[in-house]
């Protein structure tokens, strides 16, 4: 038997992280999914799956992830199933073995403090480019100038 979901989508809202009675930590968040295929109005309908992930990946995604950001999650469909009032409830849900973020988060406040690191990141790759262009440039002045001895082709005979 093979049981295994791949997804692609973005968070409908901030995941949750709580803690089961002998502390290991669970975290729910719910993904926006598109459909493969258009409806007859020409667009796209969207499945709203809820995502289940455990220990350390669940601390991890609710540490690094929020709202509108775009994952990719690898994991096993679990159907619970609830009685209430004489009613039976079937809540389908992926319980995630893996998930991969696929963006730069927005970086608000302290859920996700990468912004400042990501801006520090892109001044230093911009420094480092501008000192490479400058090294490049001063290589090819410095060859240059081994070979700079004024040559003119007027001071010879050309026999043609």
């Amino acid at each position: 038997m093979l049981n295994r979901i791949v997804l692609i989508g973005r968070l409908t809202r901030d995941p949750e992280l709580r803690y089961t009675s002998n502390g290991t930590p669970v975290c729910n968040f719910t993904l926006a999914v598109e459909r493969n295929y258009t409806n007859r109005n020409g667009d796209r309908d969207v499945d709203f799956i809820n995502i289940v992930t455990w220990r350390g990946l669940a601390e991890n995604c609710a540490r690094h992830l929020g709202k509108g950001r775009l994952v990719g999650v690898d994991g096993s469909l679990q159907i619970r199933k609830s009685e209430n009032n004489n009613r039976t409830y079937i809540n389908p849900e992926v319980n995630a073995d893996n998930v991969r973020f696929l963006d730069f988060g927005n970086n608000n406040g302290s859920r996700n403090n990468n912004q400042g690191q990501s801006q520090n990141n892109q001044n230093n790759r911009q420094q480092n480019n501008n000192q490479a262009q400058q090294n490049k440039k001063q290589e090819q002045d410095d060859f240059d100038a081994q070979f700079d001895d004024n040559f003119d082709a007027d001071d010879f005979d050309v026999p043609f």
